[in-house]
Protein backbone atom coordinates (compact mmCIF):
# COMPACT_ATOMS: atom_id res chain seq x y z
CA UNK A 1 0.00 0.00 0.00
CA UNK A 2 2.87 2.62 0.52
CA UNK A 3 4.42 1.74 -2.41
CA UNK A 4 1.27 2.35 -4.32
CA UNK A 5 0.81 5.86 -2.39
CA UNK A 6 4.46 6.91 -3.31
CA UNK A 7 3.51 5.87 -7.08
CA UNK A 8 0.69 8.45 -6.62
CA UNK A 9 2.22 11.22 -4.83
CA UNK A 10 4.81 11.29 -7.98
CA UNK A 11 1.96 12.07 -10.54
CA UNK A 12 1.64 15.61 -12.07
CA UNK A 13 -1.66 17.50 -10.21
CA UNK A 14 -4.40 16.61 -12.56
CA UNK A 15 -7.33 18.70 -10.54
CA UNK A 16 -5.95 22.85 -10.18
CA UNK A 17 -3.09 21.66 -7.40
CA UNK A 18 -4.63 18.27 -6.71
CA UNK A 19 -4.06 14.98 -7.42
CA UNK A 20 -7.67 13.55 -8.08
CA UNK A 21 -7.78 9.64 -7.84
CA UNK A 22 -10.39 7.30 -8.29
CA UNK A 23 -11.29 4.35 -6.71
CA UNK A 24 -14.23 2.46 -8.77
CA UNK A 25 -15.94 -0.77 -8.64
CA UNK A 26 -19.01 -2.36 -8.37
CA UNK A 27 -21.04 -2.33 -5.52
CA UNK A 28 -19.29 -4.22 -2.83
CA UNK A 29 -16.28 -5.08 -4.34
CA UNK A 30 -13.84 -3.21 -1.26
CA UNK A 31 -13.92 0.39 -2.19
CA UNK A 32 -14.66 1.71 0.78
CA UNK A 33 -12.45 -0.24 2.80
CA UNK A 34 -9.56 -0.02 0.22
CA UNK A 35 -10.05 3.51 0.48
CA UNK A 36 -9.69 3.99 3.52
CA UNK A 37 -5.98 2.16 3.74
CA UNK A 38 -4.54 3.60 1.03
CA UNK A 39 -5.47 7.22 2.62
CA UNK A 40 -3.95 6.43 5.68
CA UNK A 41 -0.79 4.97 3.84
CA UNK A 42 -1.16 8.51 2.04
CA UNK A 43 -0.76 10.41 5.46
CA UNK A 44 -4.62 11.14 6.05
CA UNK A 45 -5.55 11.82 2.10
CA UNK A 46 -9.45 12.98 2.30
CA UNK A 47 -11.48 11.27 0.75
CA UNK A 48 -14.96 11.97 -1.14
CA UNK A 49 -17.37 8.62 -0.53
CA UNK A 50 -19.85 8.99 -3.56
CA UNK A 51 -22.59 7.77 -1.18
CA UNK A 52 -22.18 11.00 -0.20
CA UNK A 53 -23.07 12.83 -3.23
CA UNK A 54 -26.11 10.25 -4.44
CA UNK A 55 -29.38 10.11 -4.14
CA UNK A 56 -32.21 8.01 -4.09
CA UNK A 57 -33.80 9.94 -7.00
CA UNK A 58 -30.27 10.71 -8.25
CA UNK A 59 -28.05 6.96 -8.38
CA UNK A 60 -25.92 8.10 -11.01
CA UNK A 61 -27.35 11.56 -12.24
CA UNK A 62 -25.22 13.55 -10.09
CA UNK A 63 -21.90 14.06 -12.15
CA UNK A 64 -23.07 17.99 -12.41
CA UNK A 65 -23.26 18.20 -8.97
CA UNK A 66 -19.88 16.71 -8.42
CA UNK A 67 -18.28 19.13 -11.11
CA UNK A 68 -19.63 22.20 -10.10
CA UNK A 69 -19.39 21.59 -6.13
CA UNK A 70 -16.17 19.62 -5.94
CA UNK A 71 -14.23 19.86 -8.76
CA UNK A 72 -14.73 23.51 -9.94
CA UNK A 73 -13.07 24.86 -6.81
CA UNK A 74 -10.22 21.80 -6.61
CA UNK A 75 -9.16 23.17 -10.00
CA UNK A 76 -9.23 27.07 -8.22
CA UNK A 77 -7.10 25.66 -5.36
CA UNK A 78 -9.71 25.96 -3.39
CA UNK A 79 -11.84 24.40 -0.39
CA UNK A 80 -14.76 22.43 -1.95
CA UNK A 81 -18.08 22.74 0.25
CA UNK A 82 -20.60 19.66 -0.52
CA UNK A 83 -23.68 18.44 1.73
CA UNK A 84 -23.56 14.76 2.40
CA UNK A 85 -26.89 13.02 1.72
CA UNK A 86 -28.28 11.14 4.14
CA UNK A 87 -29.95 8.06 3.10
CA UNK A 88 -32.32 7.30 5.72
CA UNK A 89 -34.03 11.01 6.50
CA UNK A 90 -34.03 11.81 2.52
CA UNK A 91 -32.36 14.91 2.86
CA UNK A 92 -29.19 16.72 2.23
CA UNK A 93 -26.84 17.50 5.65
CA UNK A 94 -24.57 20.42 6.44
CA UNK A 95 -21.49 21.30 4.47
CA UNK A 96 -18.59 19.44 4.45
CA UNK A 97 -15.30 20.76 3.40
CA UNK A 98 -13.10 19.03 1.46
CA UNK A 99 -9.58 20.74 1.21
CA UNK A 100 -6.97 21.09 -2.00
CA UNK A 101 -4.84 18.11 -0.69
CA UNK A 102 -1.69 16.99 -2.93
CA UNK A 103 -3.87 13.67 -3.43
CA UNK A 104 -7.73 13.54 -2.91
CA UNK A 105 -9.23 10.47 -3.30
CA UNK A 106 -13.07 9.57 -4.67
CA UNK A 107 -14.65 6.32 -3.93
CA UNK A 108 -17.53 5.09 -5.41
CA UNK A 109 -19.62 3.57 -7.92
CA UNK A 110 -18.70 5.92 -11.22
CA UNK A 111 -16.03 7.57 -9.52
CA UNK A 112 -14.22 7.06 -13.22
CA UNK A 113 -17.06 8.08 -15.33
CA UNK A 114 -16.62 9.56 -18.50
CA UNK A 115 -17.59 13.29 -16.90
CA UNK A 116 -15.03 13.04 -14.13
CA UNK A 117 -12.02 11.22 -16.03
CA UNK A 118 -10.41 14.29 -17.16
CA UNK A 119 -9.58 15.16 -14.16
CA UNK A 120 -8.25 12.05 -12.92
CA UNK A 121 -4.46 11.54 -11.76
CA UNK A 122 -5.11 7.95 -11.40
CA UNK A 123 -8.44 5.66 -12.06
CA UNK A 124 -8.53 2.01 -9.81
CA UNK A 125 -10.33 -0.48 -10.36
CA UNK A 126 -11.55 -3.15 -7.48
CA UNK A 127 -11.18 -5.70 -9.92
CA UNK A 128 -14.09 -8.31 -8.29
CA UNK A 129 -16.77 -9.86 -10.83
CA UNK A 130 -19.93 -8.25 -10.15
CA UNK A 131 -22.22 -10.79 -9.47
CA UNK A 132 -19.82 -12.19 -6.65
CA UNK A 133 -19.00 -8.17 -5.58
CA UNK A 134 -23.26 -7.82 -5.53
CA UNK A 135 -23.13 -11.15 -3.11
CA UNK A 136 -21.08 -9.56 -0.57
CA UNK A 137 -22.63 -6.04 -0.90
CA UNK A 138 -26.58 -7.61 -0.13
CA UNK A 139 -24.73 -9.79 2.82
CA UNK A 140 -23.48 -6.20 4.35
CA UNK A 141 -26.52 -4.68 4.20
CA UNK A 142 -29.24 -7.52 5.19
CA UNK A 143 -32.85 -8.22 4.08
CA UNK A 144 -34.05 -4.93 4.88
CA UNK A 145 -32.29 -3.03 2.12
CA UNK A 146 -32.94 -6.23 -0.49
CA UNK A 147 -35.84 -4.09 -2.31
CA UNK A 148 -33.22 -1.42 -2.63
CA UNK A 149 -30.68 -3.42 -3.82
CA UNK A 150 -32.82 -4.84 -6.75
CA UNK A 151 -33.24 -1.19 -8.03
CA UNK A 152 -29.70 -0.65 -7.79
CA UNK A 153 -28.22 -3.71 -9.51
CA UNK A 154 -29.99 -2.36 -12.89
CA UNK A 155 -29.61 1.52 -12.39
CA UNK A 156 -25.45 -0.16 -11.96
CA UNK A 157 -26.37 -2.34 -15.14
CA UNK A 158 -27.39 0.31 -16.64
CA UNK A 159 -24.66 2.68 -16.11
CA UNK A 160 -21.58 0.71 -16.82
CA UNK A 161 -23.29 -0.16 -20.25
CA UNK A 162 -23.02 3.22 -20.86
CA UNK A 163 -20.30 4.78 -19.25
CA UNK A 164 -18.30 2.31 -18.38
CA UNK A 165 -14.78 2.58 -16.00
CA UNK A 166 -12.87 -0.61 -15.70
CA UNK A 167 -11.67 0.33 -19.84
CA UNK A 168 -10.11 3.43 -18.67
CA UNK A 169 -8.50 2.58 -15.34
CA UNK A 170 -4.50 2.81 -14.80
CA UNK A 171 -4.36 -0.32 -12.17
CA UNK A 172 -6.24 -3.01 -11.31
CA UNK A 173 -6.70 -3.65 -7.65
CA UNK A 174 -7.20 -7.27 -6.14
CA UNK A 175 -7.35 -8.46 -2.73
CA UNK A 176 -4.99 -10.90 -1.87
CA UNK A 177 -4.68 -13.27 0.91
CA UNK A 178 -2.67 -10.45 2.98
CA UNK A 179 -3.33 -6.66 2.23
CA UNK A 180 -3.72 -5.99 -2.02
CA UNK A 181 -2.31 -6.62 -5.21
CA UNK A 182 -2.08 -4.30 -7.92
CA UNK A 183 -1.72 -4.89 -11.46
CA UNK A 184 -1.66 -2.52 -15.00
CA UNK A 185 -4.92 -1.82 -15.81
CA UNK A 186 -6.12 -1.81 -19.30
CA UNK A 187 -5.23 2.33 -20.58
CA UNK A 188 -1.55 1.21 -18.48
CA UNK A 189 -1.14 -2.04 -20.44
CA UNK A 190 -2.22 -0.32 -24.27
CA UNK A 191 0.16 2.33 -23.79
CA UNK A 192 -2.99 4.74 -23.81
CA UNK A 193 -3.01 8.29 -22.48
CA UNK A 194 -5.77 9.46 -20.96
CA UNK A 195 -5.93 12.76 -22.30
CA UNK A 196 -5.71 11.08 -25.95
CA UNK A 197 -8.72 8.93 -24.96
CA UNK A 198 -10.91 11.41 -23.65
CA UNK A 199 -9.93 14.64 -25.40
CA UNK A 200 -7.94 17.76 -25.44
CA UNK A 201 -7.95 17.97 -21.77
CA UNK A 202 -10.41 19.29 -19.06
CA UNK A 203 -13.42 20.93 -20.29
CA UNK A 204 -14.00 24.10 -18.76
CA UNK A 205 -15.95 24.43 -15.60
CA UNK A 206 -18.43 27.22 -15.27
Amino acid sequence: MHALARRLRRLPPSCGPVRLVAVDGHAGSGKSTFAGRLAAALGGAPVLHLDDIATHEELFAWDRRLLADVVAPLVRGSVAHYRPYDWHARRFGPPRALPPAPVVLVEGVGAGRRALRPYLAHLLWMELPREESWARGRSRDGREQADFWAGWVEAERRHFAQDPSRPFADLLVRQATRGYETVRGPVASAGTDRTVTDGDGPPPLR
